[in-house]
């Protein structure tokens, strides 16, 4: 998975623009050891904008952070003829566009939590499973913006629940 793009997003719920990293934590949390992370598949469909808010109320209860994680990918032979540079350049600034629209339509300006969006290049579930590596918590919605909606679970869904290493939560619409 390379290219990442996560500048500027970690951030103190209510914050502004303070870097996640440097905002303090209650003396309470930092006495039983680090802070817990929920982390949150979402890929702008109604399913991850349940998932999403779900995963913002799970967080809040437990302390934890909160990492939304959206994936971009763009697969070998997707496209038949030739694409110029630029068509792959913007895909990693329009899934940052993306999330950050999800993130403020499904969770209030202040959301009581700290947050951290993250935007990675890959196949979804490698992406959320990469970026879930120190989560308590995954939360992904039960299906997402693939083309089989007659199924009960997507693939990213169920790859996440079957390679995870800590608890799953499915979120269904």
């Amino acid at each position: 998975m390379a290219n990442e793009e996560e500048a500027g997003t970690d951030t103190q719920a209510g914050s502004t623009g303070e870097r996640a990293d440097s905002a303090p934590r209650s003396g309470a949390l930092e006495a039983a050891g680090p802070v817990p992370v929920v982390v949150v598949g979402v890929d702008g469909s109604e399913a991850s904008s349940k998932a999403l808010a779900w995963a913002a109320e799970e967080a809040s209860l437990r302390g934890a952070t909160l990492r939304i994680v959206q994936a971009w990918f763009e697969p070998a032979g997707a496209y038949p003829t030739y694409m110029p540079a630029e068509s792959f350049e913007k895909a990693p600034l329009d899934a940052r566009k993306s999330l950050e629209e999800q993130v403020s339509r499904v969770l209030p300006s202040d959301p009581g939590v700290r947050v951290e969006q993250v935007v990675g290049e890959g196949p979804p579930a490698e992406v959320i499973l990469s970026k879930a590596e120190d989560a308590t918590l995954v939360v992904v919605g039960s299906r997402g913006r693939g083309g089989f909606a007659g199924l009960l679970l997507g693939s990213t869904s169920g790859e996440v629940a079957h390679r995870a290493h800590c608890p799953v939560t499915i979120v269904r619409p």
